[in-house]
């Protein structure tokens, strides 16, 4: 793959920001006089980290992913921002993404002035590779795909997503935000054979981290090269990036709290479809699950009274008087279906 084709030109001219921690490396200093930080109340005096190397380690250790294939970003959000900023130019350029989806995609294209082309998913919410190719021609720069998708919850056959990564000679970013909570095998792992290929991943979700902002991209080494060379210089704080150092020593609580939610989902689930308002509930492999009912807006509105917050998907492609519901502790779940029962029209 031509990387150099599909980038901006000027941020193929770029001359990023130096940093000073950039600058020094080597034995260990004395004396920091280079950055015109405060030398008192450590460690929050000093800047953090400007490429957050210590923690890409343990991250290589729980992603199998190497550091120099990884960034780090201010939540997933960060890195989507910045896949426009490089390889998109303003008012020139397109982006192709399947539709229903998780829509900070869309929201940064209109942010960074590129034409969206949302591709409506199949009644089973699966994507065909042939349609997502079609919507493309020369100015189409980046396909988006997330899997397991946000709504729906349900992950993307694999041998079309395939399909979509041989075929598209553009960059192709699939988003796994939720694949810890499926069986799938995950994107990041197949790096190597797709050059084009840049895998999203964060702590928000099955590492109970979402306060923290920390999200992942997972690529070649020189896509993850243009990515530094475009983000602000201390994108990850020091805060940040010490608990996440935490959590990632913490695997066996994590798994102990994906299992407990896996195992909650499949109660609540049931639950919930045999409920008279309930039209039907779709297949996910996430920690959330979309359903069908009979009037969205009004059962919506009828739970936040009982101060019950779900979210209404009414308004989403293909997702007519849909709710999403996110699988909390057996208490929460258990709140919600005394609700739900007792729901009256």
């Amino acid at each position: 793959m031509n990387l150099n084709r599909l980038v901006r030109p000027n941020i193929l001219r770029l001359t990023p920001y130096s940093c000073a921690r950039d600058e020094f490396k080597g034995v260990d200093a004395k004396a920091f006089l280079d950055a015109n930080e405060n030398p008192y109340n450590s460690p929050l005096n000093r800047y953090p980290d400007p490429l957050q190397e210590n923690l890409k380690r343990e991250l290589e250790r729980v992603k199998g992913v190497p550091a120099e294939c990884t960034f780090l970003g201010n939540g997933s959000d960060e890195a989507i921002d910045l896949v426009y900023r490089i390889f998109c130019e303003p008012g020139r350029d397109n982006v192709v993404a399947i539709a229903p989806t998780y829509g900070m995609y869309r929201v940064c294209a209109d942010i960074n002035d590129v034409a969206y082309r949302p591709v409506p998913l199949d009644a089973d919410f699966q994507l065909h590779a042939d349609r997502l190719l079609s919507a493309t021609d020369e100015r189409t720069k980046v396909i988006w795909i997330c899997s397991p998708n946000n709504p729906t919850g349900n992950h993307m056959q694999r041998s079309e997503v395939e399909r979509v990564l041989r075929e598209f000679e553009g960059i192709v970013v699939i988003d796994e935000a939720y694949s810890d909570f499926s069986d799938a095998i995950p994107f990041r792992n197949s790096l190597a054979a797709h050059p084009n290929l840049i895998v999203l991943n964060t702590m928000s979700k099955a590492w109970a981290s979402a306060a923290i902002r920390l999200g992942m991209a997972f690529a070649s080494p020189e896509i993850i090269a243009l990515f530094n060379r475009v983000k602000y210089p201390y994108n990850v704080n020091l805060l940040t990036q010490q608990a996440a150092t935490d959590i990632l020593h913490s695997l066996p609580r994590v798994s102990q709290w994906v299992n407990a939610l896996l195992t909650e989902r499949a109660h609540l689930i049931p639950s919930v479809a045999e409920l008279p308002i309930c039209r039907k509930v779709y297949p996910t492999d996430a920690n959330f699950f979309l359903v069908k009912v009979t009037d969205a807006d009004h059962i919506y509105h009828y739970l936040v009274q009982q101060g019950i917050v779900v979210r209404n998907r009414s308004r989403v492609e293909l997702c007519q008087d849909c709710l999403r519901i996110t699988v909390g502790t057996p208490q929460e779940n258990c709140l919600l279906l005394a609700a739900l029962r007792q729901y009256k029209r």
